[in-house]
């Protein structure tokens, strides 16, 4: 897929401007999820005879198709930000209209905090009714925008945010597995979003063919944090997963905040990636201590 959507991303000049790979071909992302779309279509009897709901299958592939719609629409025509940030936006709205919640958090001195109150049924779906549930809707929509947006930030070196999906489907997958959240359909989804990353990778590992593009650098998130939901909202071993670059987002975005007085969402050169370069590692010695780290701590 990553070969042939080059092909095209090359024919119709869609390249990065915003770096000095002037002629470097985007929409890497769209080949991760032509290829997650493409499996799970396939394999829709099988995936959904377990936990998995049908709409929440037909929501990722939903949510997903958004993403990439306002990826394409920024690498061609370079939104501002306040209109990049739509997509993403709807993109959670559509998980959570599919049924995909936080609905607890665990209480780390025993117990859990339930999120399923107040609740309120808002229409029935051959047969089945959708309800808004204030704060497992707002934590959920919170999570996933974190989690898009850390791999979003995080996408500066070739190979780091492919990598770290890669990693990530595959601790998720085989957590999935396991005696305690037993659920073998969502590790099957999780498996091919590890291998439709892996696959990428090969392109994109330093010197890269390909970039993620901005659809591709949300999609890697975006697919973290709803499949860390679905494996018997395990937020935890997400956050462990991109615990580093998470703490790199928050660092950055206090320093532009509070030190610089500037929005946070803009681009400056601060994350710690760049700190190891200007300190004189190469990029793949900072990509592979990434997934060193990544991998450790899941």
């Amino acid at each position: 897929a990553t070969w042939v959507i080059r092909r095209y991303a090359i024919q119709w000049r869609i390249f990065d401007r915003k770096t000095a790979q002037q002629h470097m071909p985007l929409l890497g992302g769209v080949a991760i999820y032509c290829t997650v779309t493409a499996l799970v279509l396939f394999m829709f009897p099988v995936l959904v005879q377990g936990y998995l709901l049908p709409k929440h299958l037909v929501g990722i592939i939903v949510a997903g198709g958004v993403l990439m719609i306002g990826g394409i629409l920024d690498d061609i025509k370079n939104l501002p930000p306040k209109v990049q940030l739509l997509f993403p936006i709807i993109a959670c709205v559509i998980i959570v209209v599919s049924g995909i919640v936080i609905e607890y958090i665990s209480n780390p001195f025993g117990g859990v905090w339930s999120l399923d109150q107040p609740q309120w049924r808002v229409f029935t779906y051959h047969g089945t009714p959708y309800h808004l549930t204030l704060w497992a809707d707002v934590f959920t929509i919170g999570w996933l925008m974190v989690s898009m947006y850390t791999t979003k930030l995080l996408d500066g070196l070739d190979g780091l945010v492919a990598g770290i999906g890669t990693i990530g489907g595959v601790i998720i997958g085989l957590l999935s597995i396991t005696a305690l959240v037993q659920q073998p359909e969502t590790a099957v989804v999780s498996f091919i979003f590890a291998g439709a990353c892996f696959g990428f990778l090969l392109w994109n590992f330093s010197p890269a063919k390909m970039y993620l593009g901005e659809g591709g650098a949300l999609l890697v998130g975006f697919m973290l944090g709803v499949l860390a939901i679905l494996s018997g909202s395990k937020i935890a071993t997400a956050l462990l997963i991109l615990g580093l670059p998470m703490l790199d987002l928050l660092a950055v975005a206090m320093r532009r905040i509070f030190i610089e007085h500037k929005s946070p969402f803009s681009g400056d050169l601060f994350h710690l990636h760049y700190q190891l370069r200007e300190r004189g590692w190469n990029d793949r010695q900072i990509v592979l201590t990434y997934y060193i780290i990544t991998a450790s701590f899941g």
